[in-house]
């Protein structure tokens, strides 16, 4: 244990010393059980540091960021830190079984990786079962002062988180949907940065206080683990500047479309008549069954209070949210936002080498002999008929570096392939370090009875560029209208359900790397595929594993 401090104090030391321009930042996550009071009932949930949201990470780009993790609940766990690069520090990325072993309870793990090239709001969550529920925060990163943003400087900053609730422990949620075969019940509720608002049962409320005239940015993250979220506040309008971390051009709106995973920075002025006004969210419904199953119909609300207006003063106003199967609306605000473009950022490459199509979805399979609760039939998910099954003894990324054998497959299909049904494989797609991949994301709806819905497909390690998007069969002579001048710059996007998605990324970064579906009710299904990233010249080398990894037990 000594040993291991001292490799530590010796690393941020050495770190300190060739990055004098940045910072070291440091943090230290107790993960465990906290008693919480919510819908009028007394519950035991697990939280990093006794808060839901947990701790805000705030740096700036270039700064190293350091983060001793301790679990001490009963469930082996990883942290990931979503949407970030990882350059030369995949260990680091927090995939549970993908680039790491999970985190035994009662053990530790130090986090340390330096965020270079971005900008903006981010987020953190635990990498295992639906513990992300309530193991969740923000990362936020700033620009050097040299930069500063590419929009007025704020008055202020409201950070926004996007929960969703249950009123059951969530480990026990997702074991039955797993022994039914349908996945998940649906949530309680939602929340606004831990709270449900004043219209639920015994609901607590959060409540940002602003002053008249002045501009605020509100860093917006969809923390929910299964709903899309509409947001509005009542009486305002919003400018969206960044998602997902990366500028785009002010784009104007009254409500924002938010997916699992996805963050969204909009800046908005305090123009109303001083007053009270209600933030709500609620779900976004994109399912095409005629007869959809049960959604979580809740609204969770918060409070935007004028300076000098009363806690306890007149009603809050409270705005119109669209329709929850209001698709026109998502639509419009996921596919009208452009990139922000500016001298020395990443621009769209025009060779690819890798050319891609990924269809994906969610079908009916028989019951496993180990769904004690299924009835009739189970649900399986995959990407070209591959249902990704996670390694159980070690993780890929360590199988890549040591060269295990028989941990996985490197015969992941470039384009959907003829089987009658998908099957449980641990595939992954090897490209070569600096390889540019385009990929068409094709949203499949393979069983009537299931249909389509959006999905959120999230790719770790990389930022990607949105090229097109449309809604049914992708036809190759679109290519002709691809944005190829200022695309969105995206790590996680919303496929339209029944729709296809176009992404270009380069492979600058050694390692494996996880490509899935962010509705955490599709992961175990096999909702999921890999990109393994082959060294390139030096000093473009995967490094070893960091002392202290975790091993499978």
């Amino acid at each position: 244990m000594m040993a291991r401090a001292t490799a530590v104090v010796l690393l941020l030391a050495a770190l300190c010393m060739t990055t004098a321009s940045a910072a070291v930042v440091e943090h230290t996550f107790n993960v465990g059980g906290m008693g919480i009071s919510q819908l009028c009932k007394n519950s035991v949930i697990y939280t990093v540091n006794q808060q839901m949201p947990g701790p805000t990470i705030e740096v700036t780009e270039g700064d190293t960021l350091v983060v001793h993790v301790i679990n001490r609940t009963p469930y082996p766990l990883s942290m990931h830190w979503h949407g970030i690069f990882q350059l030369h520090s995949g260990w680091a990325d927090g995939a549970n079984m993908i680039t790491q072993c999970p985190i035994p309870p009662s053990d530790k793990f130090t986090y340390v990786f330096t965020i270079t090239g971005q900008e903006g709001t981010l987020w953190w969550h635990a990498h295992a079962s639906m513990l992300r529920a309530t193991i969740h925060g923000a990362l936020i990163i700033r620009p050097r002062p040299r930069t500063g943003y590419p929009f007025p400087t704020p008055h202020g900053e409201i950070p926004i988180l996007l929960g969703e609730w249950w009123n059951r422990n969530v480990d026990d949620v997702e074991t039955d949907g797993l022994l039914t075969g349908l996945g998940p019940a649906i949530s309680d509720a939602f929340t606004i940065n831990g709270s449900p608002g004043d219209l639920a049962p015994c609901g607590g409320t959060f409540e940002a206080e602003v002053e008249p005239g002045k501009t605020y940015l509100l860093r917006i993250v969809n923390a929910a683990v299964n709903a899309e979220l509409f947001f509005k506040i009542a009486g305002h309008s919003f400018t969206v500047v960044a998602a997902d971390a990366s500028y785009t051009n002010p784009y104007g709106t009254d409500v924002i479309v938010i997916a699992p995973g996805q963050t969204v920075d909009a800046l908005m002025t305090a123009s109303a008549a001083p007053g009270r006004y209600y933030m709500a969210a609620r779900a976004f419904e994109s399912k095409t069954v005629a007869n959809p199953p049960p959604f979580d119909a809740a609204m969770a609300t918060a409070v935007l209070r004028y300076r000098g207006v009363p806690e306890n003063g007149a009603p809050a106003a409270m705005p119109a949210l669209p329709p929850y199967t209001d698709v026109i609306t998502a639509g419009k605000f996921y596919w009208s936002m452009t990139g922000l473009v500016r001298p020395g950022d990443p621009v769209v490459p025009k060779t690819v080498d890798h050319s891609m199509v990924v269809g994906f979805g969610l079908e009916q399979a028989a019951c496993a002999p180990e769904q004690s609760k299924c009835q009739q039939f189970s649900v399986v998910a995959s990407m070209n008929r591959r249902s990704f099954l996670f390694p159980d003894e070690v993780s890929l990324l360590e199988a890549l570096f040591r060269g295990v054998p028989d941990v996985y497959s490197e015969d992941f299909p470039g384009s959907p392939p003829q089987a009658p049904a998908a099957r449980k494989a641990t595939s992954v797609r090897k490209v070569n370090f600096g390889d540019v991949v385009e990929v068409v994301l094709q949203n499949e709806a393979y069983s009537a009875a299931l249909g389509a819905e959006n999905h959120p497909i999230h790719l770790h390690g990389f930022n990607f560029f949105v090229l097109a998007q449309g809604l049914g069969r992708f036809d190759p002579k679109v290519k002709s209208t691809y944005n190829l001048v200022n695309p969105q710059v995206r790590n996680t996007v919303a496929v339209a359900a029944g729709g296809w998605t176009v992404i270009r990324f380069t492979a600058n970064n050694p390692g494996m790397w996880f490509m899935h579906c962010h509705l955490d009710a599709h992961l175990p299904l096999g909702l999921a595929m890999v990109f393994e990233v082959l060294n390139g010249p030096a000093p473009n080398l995967l490094p070893p594993p960091p002392r202290g990894y975790p091993k499978c037990h």
